[in-house]
């Protein structure tokens, strides 16, 4: 996660992101009480995606550009983002 060209320091303590999501999956798998699950890894993006870019715009005071820049997406892909959680209307 902490690559050679990200420059977003990553905790090495418990409350690193890593841990928590791995602690979230088994306890998904553990109350699945013999379904089946499918599509798990759509289902964590859904998850996160929506939440992560509600917290990079409030970082961002809301600066598209600046969020995006965060990202590591384009402004384009992050409109396109906000639009389908709902955070912009047309």
């Amino acid at each position: 996660m902490n690559s050679p060209k990200s420059s977003i320091p990553v905790p090495q303590s418990d409350a690193a992101l890593r841990i928590h999501v791995e602690r979230a999956m088994r306890h998904y798998f553990a109350q699945l009480q013999g379904e089946k699950p499918s599509d798990v890894y759509e289902l964590v993006l859904a998850e996160v995606e929506k939440p992560l870019l509600s917290v990079v715009l409030e970082f961002t005071r809301g600066n598209q550009t600046k969020a995006a820049q965060l990202l590591g997406l384009n402004r384009g892909t992050l409109r396109k983002k906000m639009k389908t959680h709902g955070f912009i209307f047309d």
